[in-house]
């Protein structure tokens, strides 16, 4: 079977990723899902859904790539306890893709999600090494993204999804079974501009729509992360030489054992009221931009149930060259748990 450290070592790293939906990790999947990637976003306290203006958009809001009108790329590789001995070889990854499409009147978009729980060693039912193995979560997704109307984008994903963590014959498993799961889900998300006063954008994204992952048995079955996402964003300047925007989000996992789309409702009154505030998170966070070149980025992430409160801060620097290509580094320092201060990530971007 897993050895202790092992479990051990899985179990926190699920708990630390997404210290944000801690309340309802026993009832929920496949948890890595509900890691946000870029550091963009990251710098700001996690606050994006309604700003996302770029490949990102593909995990923050598909509604959103409907007002994308360059083809974007955005990446993320990231070991998120590299400071923590012991935990040296788990990463997380993201890659996203984003174009528009004058024939299909819209946006086509197409990201993964990869965390990798690194190298384990694989013991018999006689305590015998045989060997390692990798235990790993992927998840390939699909968008598209219409704008209704000048104001209005709206958006879907549809994504696979592979939950790898023993194989056959190893940890809680038997002969002929693997630990392995896999499921399908989906994102609605929409993206409102100028709602009810100027330069003030609202978005939307209602994320893990899909049935239950099972591993051994359907018996076993656990409830994707459903999760409902939403903000506000304002363009408080946008001028030629500065530029700064305001964020203000929410998230609530919506993870219990009713029918999957029941849970939109039911999911938010299954626990006493006070502990449902204290399962919803929220997120703000400002960007300033200057001579569409320096950006820098500040935020705050409230995580009551989850014991995650602080600030977030990042930096990015955006280049132009070929007079068409524009490529975006950004770097932030987010709030990480018990284990380390803060997580330090890097994503890149271009577009064109």
């Amino acid at each position: 079977m897993l050895k202790k450290h092992t479990i051990f070592t899985i179990i926190i790293t699920i708990l630390l990723l997404c210290p944000v939906f801690l309340s309802a990790i026993s009832e929920a999947g496949v948890i890595f899902l509900t890691i946000e990637p870029g550091s963009r976003p990251g710098g700001m306290g996690n606050a994006y859904v309604a700003q996302a203006d770029d490949a990102l958009a593909n995990y923050w809001n598909p509604g959103a790539l409907a007002f994308n009108r360059k083809t974007q790329i955005a990446g993320m590789h990231t070991n998120w306890f590299g400071d923590v001995d012991g935990i040296d070889d788990m990463y997380f990854e993201y890659l996203a893709f984003n174009k528009y499409l004058a024939d299909l009147s819209g946006n086509i978009g197409f990201h993964i999600l990869y965390l990798t729980y690194g190298e384990q060693e694989r013991i018999n039912e006689n305590n015998q090494s045989e060997g390692t193995f990798n235990s790993y979560e992927i998840a390939i997704a699909g968008s598209y993204a219409y704008q209704y109307s000048e104001n209005l984008g709206i958006g879907a994903t549809v994504k696979f999804i592979i939950s790898d963590l023993s194989p056959e014959g190893t940890g809680q498993t038997e002969q002929n079974e693997k630990g392995r799961g896999m499921s399908y889900a989906f994102d609605l998300g929409l993206k409102k501009k100028n709602l009810i006063i100027d330069k003030l954008d609202f978005g939307l994204n209602i994320q893990n729509i899909g049935p239950d992952i099972s591993f051994i048995n359907q018996d076993q079955a656990d409830p994707l992360p459903l999760n409902w996402r939403m903000g506000l964003s304002y363009r408080a300047i946008e001028s030629e030489f500065n530029k700064l925007t305001v964020n203000a989000d929410m998230n609530k996992l919506l993870a219990n054992n009713d029918f999957v789309l029941a849970r939109l409702i039911t999911a938010w009154t299954d626990d006493p009221m006070k502990q449902e505030i204290e399962s919803t998170i929220f997120n703000a966070g400002a960007e300033y931009v200057y001579l569409n070149l320096l950006s820098l980025r500040a935020g705050y992430i409230y995580d009551k149930a989850g014991e995650i409160m602080g600030p977030h801060f990042g930096a990015g620097i955006q280049y132009t060259f070929a007079n068409q290509y524009q490529l975006s580094v950004d770097f932030a320092m987010q709030e990480g748990g018990d284990l380390t201060d803060y997580n330090k990530t890097f994503s890149i971007g271009l577009q064109f």
